[in-house]
Order: C-alpha cells, then sequence, then structure tokens
C-alpha cells in the first residue's frame, strides 16, 4: 500500500515545508500532488499532515511514516549502489565467428583494465547455436547478427558493416566492376558448415534472384581465405575481416550488387542489459571496433531489434 514514491514524497514535503515548493522540486503541479497525498490518505484512513499549517506539520501518522522514509530510503540508495558496483562476477560470452577474435581480444584487455573484478570467458565457432544456452542461463553475451523475435532476448545494436565477395587476385570475376547474383551461378560458394540459408549472401542476394552456385563447407576461416586464393572457390565475409588479407595481396574484396550491409547485435536475456558489466563489456567492445575496424560503422538508433528488412531468422554472416 505504502510505495517508496510515498516515502520519497513524505521526505521532500518534509524538506520543503509546504506543498507548493515539493511540488516545484517534484516538477509536479500542486494540485497533482495534493491529489496524490488525497488518496493515499484515503486508503490509509488517516490524515499525514495539517493543511494550511504554517509551517507545515505532520499529523503523528504522518511522523511515523517520515520516520520510516528516512530508515527505507537510504537503505534502498546504498542497495542500488551495491548493485551498480558488483564484486567479482564472471561475463560467459559466444561469438560466432572466428574473425571476431581479430579486435575483440584488445577490446577485451581495454575492458579488463577497468572492470579487473570481472573474468570473462568465451566461446567461438560456428558448429553451435549459443542463443538458446543464452535462454538457459549458460551464457550472458552473443555476439551475432541473428534477430530471434519474441525469445526473450534484447539485441543492442554494435555495428554496421558490408558483407564483401572475396575472389581469387586472377579470378575472372576480380575484374567485374560489381557482381551481380547470375555472376555466381557456376561458381563453387565456401561456406561455414550450417545450414547454407543461414548466410545473408543466399537469403538476401543469391535466393531472392533464382541462382543456387556449389556450395563446400569450410570451418576455419584462415583456411577458407587460402582456398579462395588458390581458386578452389569464393566466399562472402564482412569487409573489415578480410581487410588485411587484401592489403596483402592475398584475395580481393568485390561489392555484391549495390552493397550487402548487416549488423552485428550484442544479445542478452531481456531485462539485464542494463547490469553495469553487461553494459560496460558491450560499450567497450563496440567503441574499440568502431574506432579500430576498417569499413565499419556506428549503428544508429538504439533499436532492440533489426529493422524489419533485416530481422534474419537465424543468419549467420562470417
Amino acid at each position: 500500500m505504502i510505495e517508496l514514491k510515498h516515502l520519497k514524497t513524505l521526505q521532500a514535503l518534509s524538506q520543503y515545508g509546504s506543498l507548493a515548493a515539493t511540488a516545484t522540486h517534484l516538477h509536479q503541479t500542486q494540485s497533482a500532488l495534493s491529489h496524490q497525498f488525497s488518496d493515499l490518505e484515503h486508503r490509509l484512513g488517516f490524515r499525514l499532515f495539517v493543511r494550511k499549517s504554517q509551517p507545515l506539520r505532520f499529523t503523528p501518522q504522518g511522523e511515523v511514516l517520515l520516520q520510516l522514509a528516512q530508515q527505507v530510503l537510504p537503505l534502498v540508495k546504498d542497495a542500488i549502489r551495491v548493485c551498480n558496483e558488483p564484486g567479482v562476477c564472471a561475463l560467459r560470452i559466444a561469438i560466432e565467428c572466428h574473425s571476431c577474435i581479430q579486435w575483440l581480444t584488445p577490446a577485451l584487455q581495454q575492458f579488463r583494465q577497468t572492470w579487473p573484478q570481472v573474468s570473462v570467458d568465451f566461446k567461438s565457432g560456428v558448429t553451435f547455436d549459443p542463443q538458446p544456452e543464452l535462454l538457459s542461463r549458460e551464457l550472458d553475451i552473443v555476439m551475432t547478427s541473428d534477430i530471434l523475435p519474441d525469445q526473450g532476448i534484447h539485441y543492442t545494436p554494435m555495428f554496421d558493416y558490408e558483407v564483401k565477395l572475396i575472389v581469387a587476385n586472377d579470378h575472372p570475376l576480380a575484374k567485374r566492376p560489381h557482381i551481380e547474383p547470375h555472376d555466381l551461378a557456376d561458381e563453387t560458394l565456401l561456406i561455414y558448415p550450417v545450414q547454407r540459408d543461414r548466410f545473408d549472401v543466399w537469403r538476401h542476394f543469391l535466393q531472392p534472384a533464382g541462382v543456387s552456385p556449389n556450395v563446400k563447407n569450410v570451418d576455419n576461416t584462415l583456411i577458407l581465405i587460402q582456398m579462395v586464393a588458390a581458386k578452389m572457390g569464393i566466399a562472402a565475409l564482412p569487409h573489415w575481416a578480410v581487410d588485411s588479407f587484401e592489403k596483402q595481396g592475398l584475395v580481393k574484396t568485390k561489392t555484391l550488387g549495390s552493397g550487402l550491409w548487416s549488423r552485428l547485435y550484442a544479445a542478452c536475456r531481456e531485462g539485464e542489459q542494463r547490469q553495469p558489466a553487461i553494459e560496460a563489456f558491450t560499450e567497450t567492445t563496440t567503441d574499440h571496433a568502431v574506432e579500430n575496424l576498417s569499413y565499419v560503422k556506428a549503428a544508429k538508433g538504439s533499436n532492440a531489434y533489426a529493422p524489419k528488412e533485416k530481422q534474419l531468422s537465424g543468419s549467420i554472416l562470417w
């Protein structure tokens, strides 16, 4: 029946000495504040203070509740402070790509300098499905491009990146000014060992055009790049993930259509996205990626889900 907001209002009333001053402090109208007290007094069955008294005077019952406010509110404030300053804890993180390690490791070092009391353990790979483990509390954060709506998962946007076609330097496609779906019809597409319809290049580039090239599974990014360089197939990967290989002259990147873009999210259980360690980890890794990775840009807005046209059902892009 008595809520924290009532105790806070009583404390403010005692501090400021009048309804008018208290209403100003609480950014309310005096009539709204008076109505709030009248409603509370009606439910309690007794008066809290003597109206029109100068200075304002609490009734005996009001004094009891004021003492309660003075005891409880500091305890609540201290509890919130403790929650925002956690002791030793652990974050269990999953990443769905090998190439994320390139920038996640230095970002992790930066995070641990600020949060030394938080231990971080992470799992990577493309042959497991981490989001169910997130819901079962086996994991705390999943870095993903998957959007699984209505699953009790919150998705914090991190950054946007372009998916590029990767070809050998002397591959015929390397000379094309731009790549259309039919250009890949007779190629071998190298992908990670998951369902092909989980890839953006398949769902949003090839499939709409009715193009279905041969596919070959490769479970390691470095081996995949070497196979592309040896003209054993082509691949589609984030531009930032292959930038160093392209600069070494191993492969070339080509734009798919007018540009195939996707977004990376930090996924956690709904309601836990504001936990200090999770929020700090997400902000630190996002800032580090945007500042240090080539060909990425900060995700605009803070929507919990991808735009409608990007709401994929199990896409994996690297």
